[in-house]
């Protein structure tokens, strides 16, 4: 009975130290859910079509983010800026996650539809948490980021960090297992495939807060299970093979294949018109 009673006074002492509120776990789940119920309506449970019933929802989305960010010392003072200036957010992310939505339809042939992307795809729907979660990082909010990055993660398989940079009309086919790191940079109308990684050569932790994952150019497609390690440039118009493993950059308009990492001058017809077969 004593190791019982030590145990029962060690947790206490632990519970009376933690500064969270009751089931914040849960928090990630409940904001991703009401951002995105907000912006489509193909995430709702209910639907109010009125101008002033939606404010009333973008009032409670606010509310819920204030009363997060409160519970931090970092932005106790600072939850009402914060909250005003991500609600100021949506409409931009919105329109990016539409775009995103379009570059599916657009390029996936198994795609029958926008609102089938929307409805279906774990690579849009961690793409839009990550563009929730992005957008809190960028105004400095604490921990609440990177929660709903890992509520993405384990619900699509999909693992963006809140503070990689992801241009206009993103594309994820599948998804499973892709990898993109807190530095990475990606351009405009990139295309990634199942199980690829953008991460670091090296992980130290002296490392921390420096530049240490790919930036991909432009129109670049990554095809399935390629690997691209450290702070190289993948230039625009490339293509990367599946399964290549790459820790030098590339220049613009190359293609790269896994047999013994074979670079040559990529068709332009070809980046304009990729093949998607995996």
């Amino acid at each position: 009975m004593s190791e019982a009673a030590d145990l029962a006074r060690t947790l206490a002492a632990a519970r009376v130290s933690y500064a969270y509120p009751p089931a914040f776990r849960a928090w990630p789940e409940r904001f991703a859910s009401s951002t995105l119920a907000l912006l489509f309506p193909q995430f709702a449970n209910s639907l109010a079509a009125n101008p002033t019933a939606i404010q009333s929802e973008i009032a409670r989305l606010r509310e819920s983010l204030i009363e997060a960010l409160e519970v931090m010392p970092e932005t106790a003072t600072q939850a009402p800026t914060i909250a005003d200036s991500f609600i100021a957010s949506l409409c931009s992310i919105r329109k990016a996650l539409l775009l995103d939505a379009e570059a599916v339809y657009a390029f996936d042939p198994a795609a029958e539809s926008v609102d089938q992307v929307i409805f279906c795809y774990p690579g849009f729907y961690a793409t839009a948490i990550y563009r929730v979660a992005h957008s809190l990082h960028r105004l400095g909010a604490p921990l609440l980021p990177r929660m709903l990055s890992e509520y993405a993660h384990r619900t699509s398989g999909i693992d963006i960090h809140p503070g990689a940079q992801i241009g206009a009309s993103f594309f994820i086919d599948h998804g499973t297992g892709i990898v993109v790191g807190e530095t990475a940079v990606l351009g405009d109308r990139v295309k990634l495939y199942q199980g690829v990684t953008l991460g670091a050569l090296q992980v130290h932790k002296r490392l921390a807060g420096t530049r240490r994952h790919p930036r991909v150019g432009d129109d670049v497609v990554v095809y399935a299970h390629a690997t691209i390690l450290g702070d190289i440039e993948i230039g625009s118009n490339s293509v990367i093979g599946g399964n290549a493993f790459i820790t030098k950059g590339v220049p613009p308009n190359t293609v790269v294949t896994n047999r013994q990492a074979e670079q040559r001058a990529a068709d332009p017809a070809h980046i304009l018109v990729p093949d998607f077969s995996i």
